[in-house]
């Protein structure tokens, strides 16, 4: 097969650059994925001279005193995690379609229409990406735990096993991504949907996991330039701390930063995001393309052709 990365590549970005409104799909995708970027009280000192310890006790005893409000806002932090859920699920779905829709020669995008038609496949999408997290949470938590027992000593005797695991992770990531497209370009099930998936890249595994590991890239360089205005902050507000703990001077000007650059930093990694899944469909059309004619599977309501679009599409063309 005659894979063009580079025609993929640059189609891709043609198509979010015109087609804006699939930035908005990438930021609800984005909101699915999971900063874990919550970690920073684990630097402070734990020692009973810093007022921790005291602060501690105090926390416990508002818990105590305010039982309704800790209900309160368990709940409020379940909703809001199925909420992105949701909405990261379907932004995922929403960036799928909107691609296709656009290489069979829609001239726009509309956003409600796009979000409605997205929905009827949030079940099997996000089935498929709990099924295999499920599986491989599965698989580690024995690991970790014998690690544990172990003092951290059996992690080097399981090293060659980790590494298999995160491998086999790297690619079964790859499955999911032509699953999730299948899914929704061809209506299938959840099984039916991995098994398309599995085939598709058991026959271009070169091609596959050749773009997973350029796109790859692209997500970590574009998530480091975009973390540099934090780390540019959030660093000597933090050394400035550990000089003078009696000064909250210093975190208080970090965390106003931080929430100002937040929104851009949303914004960034939702472009980034919509610029990756654009790229993973246009992938999978071009695996699934068959040769002779070009045909690609049918959505039940294609778009019509816009005059502009008519003659632009990368997938029209066929096999050189």
């Amino acid at each position: 097969m005659n894979f063009n990365f580079g025609e993929i590549l640059t189609r891709a970005w043609q198509i979010i650059w015109k087609h804006k409104i699939l930035w908005v799909f990438g930021i609800l995708a984005s909101c699915s994925r999971g900063g874990g970027g919550s970690n920073g009280s684990s630097g402070f000192r734990s020692s009973g001279d810093n007022g921790f310890g005291s602060s501690g006790e105090q926390f416990r005893q508002w818990i105590a005193d305010h039982p309704g409000l800790v209900v309160l806002a368990v709940v409020i932090f379940i909703v809001l995690v199925l909420l992105f859920i949701f909405l990261g699920t379907v932004g995922r779905i929403g960036l799928i379609k909107g691609t296709y829709r656009v290489e069979q020669g829609a001239a726009s995008l509309v956003l409600g229409e796009l979000f409605s038609e997205s929905t009827p496949y949030f079940g099997r999408v996000f089935g498929l990406s709990f099924m295999v997290a499920l599986i491989f949470l599965i698989i580690f938590i024995p690991i970790s735990l014998l690690g544990s027992l172990a003092a951290g000593a059996a992690y080097i005797c399981l090293l060659p096993l980790i590494c298999i695991l995160g491998l086999a992770g790297w690619v079964v990531t790859v499955i999911v991504e032509q699953a999730n497209a299948a899914i929704v370009l061809e209506d299938l099930s959840l099984s039916a949907g991995f098994q398309r998936g599995w085939a598709i890249v058991r026959s271009n595994i070169g091609p596959a996991l050749i773009m997973a590991l350029i796109l790859g890239v692209i997500g970590v360089v574009v998530g480091l330039v975009v973390a540099i205005p934090i780390l540019v902050v959030v660093l000597p507000a933090v050394l400035a701390y550990y000089s003078n703990p009696d000064s909250s001077a210093p975190i208080v000007f970090m965390s106003v930063c931080v929430c100002l650059y937040l929104p851009i930093a949303i914004f960034l990694q939702g472009v980034v995001f919509a610029y990756i899944q654009s790229a993973w469909t246009l992938t999978f059309l071009s695996l699934t393309r068959k040769p002779d004619t070009g045909e690609q599977p049918k959505l039940d309501n294609p778009p019509p052709a816009g005059p502009e679009d008519s003659d632009k599409t990368l997938l029209a063309r066929p096999n050189a």
